[in-house]
């Protein structure tokens, strides 16, 4: 039955390379059961609940990506738009978690529509490649920011905003030995790198008396206190719509470039033949829908995908087999909810230094192009926002090519974006 829907020979597999790739996959990216709820409960949402919707979005939308795209990609609650919905939509905008997952559902309505339209296609033609790279890197300086600040090693400071913390606190001195093994096990090619460390700093951490053990296994909790809690009269307020842009935007591209990056990998997208892009992009639309009706943040793929596909996974059956650890995980919600902050946070900040990578794909020559995507990284960590990023970014590339005489170099969809951020900031000035 399996090689009759995943035609594995054809794709020069075998069902136990399709799981053991999945297994790997799963290794790699099950840092965020443990991560998304951290993040979000800040909001006040119920930990245990956003635990287990993390793990049935993740499971949802895995299991569609499988069976309707049958790519080997892994779906799960995305870094960076959890950030941003719990820190600068919550915390800093004071619209209520409510209210955030019922934008996180018009985003998906509108990522929907866009896709099947085809106006997606569109607007990723007309993102500059240079933009596209520092929204990377600037959502790694956000989380870095949001990584030190909650680990202690830096705090705030009445006469230079930002300074060292107290680096002989046994929590943020736990946070910086989770970095160094983290990193050192990535260095390594570990399976499971992030996840590893984590583990061990919540074991210290219980052994130093820094948080309790709660268990490891028991019965999943309840998703009642985040199953349909959208709020979608309330995210239909003025004061959010660009927030919802930006959780589209950011869906868009960071989505997008993560399924073509991973395809392109397994040799899944070839030059002149038919592929099943389209059906994936259609996949990762309806995630992000089922993920704010369970309670969760923006659903999507996940680029550590790319170690299932080193290990030989090319069919859809990668992703059920993820799809089902994920199911797996449920059961573990004691051991998600003894993990402290100083076990995260590690995590956290080593995404962030992968993703600054992507500055290297800036063009620096050219001041156009640079100082533009300069903007947009450096405005998401100093404004801790990343739709300030965005349209600081979008708006001096609008302009700087104008100034520079070369209008002609802006794709219509950068002008419609820079319109729109130029409107949000002529009606909210202050967010």
């Amino acid at each position: 039955m399996l090689e009759r829907v995943f035609n594995l020979k054809e794709q020069g597999s075998s069902v136990r390379t399709e799981v053991i790739a999945g297994i790997t996959t799963f290794l790699t990216m099950a840092y965020i059961i443990f991560v998304n709820p951290e993040i979000l409960s800040t909001t006040g949402m119920d930990r245990n609940a956003v635990f287990v919707a993390t793990c049935l979005a993740a499971a949802l939308g895995s299991t569609v990506m499988g069976l309707l795209a049958k790519w080997p990609i892994g779906m799960a609650p995305g870094m960076g738009l959890n950030a941003f919905f719990a820190f600068t939509v919550v915390a800093t905008m004071g619209f209520t978690w409510q209210q955030a997952l019922g934008a996180v559902f018009i985003s998906g309505l509108i990522f929907l529509v866009l896709t099947l339209t085809g106006v997606r296609s569109w607007l990723i033609a007309g993102i500059p490649h240079s933009m596209r790279s520092a929204v990377a890197a600037g959502i790694g300086l956000f989380l870095a920011i949001i990584a030190l600040k909650s680990s202690g090693i830096i705090t705030g400071s009445q006469a230079t905003l930002v300074t060292l913390g107290d680096l002989s606190q046994t929590g943020t001195l736990l946070a910086i030995l989770g970095f160094f093994i983290i990193a050192a096990l990535d260095t390594l090619k570990v399976r499971g790198a992030i996840l590893i460390g984590i583990l061990v700093i919540t074991v210290l951490s219980m052994a130093l008396g820094v948080s309790k053990f709660g268990g490891i296994v028991a019965m999943p909790p309840s998703l009642l206190p985040t199953f349909l809690q959208l709020d979608l009269v309330g995210a239909l307020h003025a004061g959010i719509a660009h927030v919802i842009l930006v959780f589209v935007l950011v869906e868009v591209f960071d989505a997008t470039g993560t399924l073509i990056g991973v395809a392109k990998r397994a040799g899944l997208i070839e030059e002149g033949k038919p592929n099943r892009l389209g059906k994936a992009l259609l996949a990762d639309s309806s995630a992000i829908l089922a993920g704010s009706l369970l309670g969760t943040s923006s659903t999507t793929a996940y680029i550590e995908s790319v170690s299932g596909v080193q290990s030989g996974g090319r069919t859809g059956l990668t992703a059920l087999t993820i799809a089902a650890l994920f199911l797996l995980a449920l059961f573990f919600s004691p051991l998600a909810g003894s993990v402290p902050v100083y076990a995260t946070a590690p995590a956290l900040l080593y995404v962030a230094c992968l993703m600054m990578r992507e500055l290297v794909e800036v063009e620096w020559a050219d001041v156009t192009e640079a100082a533009p995507a300069a903007l947009t990284a450096l405005m998401m960590p100093f404004t801790y926002s990343i739709a300030n990023g965005l349209a600081f970014g979008f708006v001096s590339y609008a302009v700087l090519k104008t100034l520079a005489g070369r209008p002609r170099e802006v794709h219509p969809a950068t002008w419609l974006v820079a319109a729109l951020f130029i409107l949000r900031f002529a009606f909210f000035p202050h967010g």
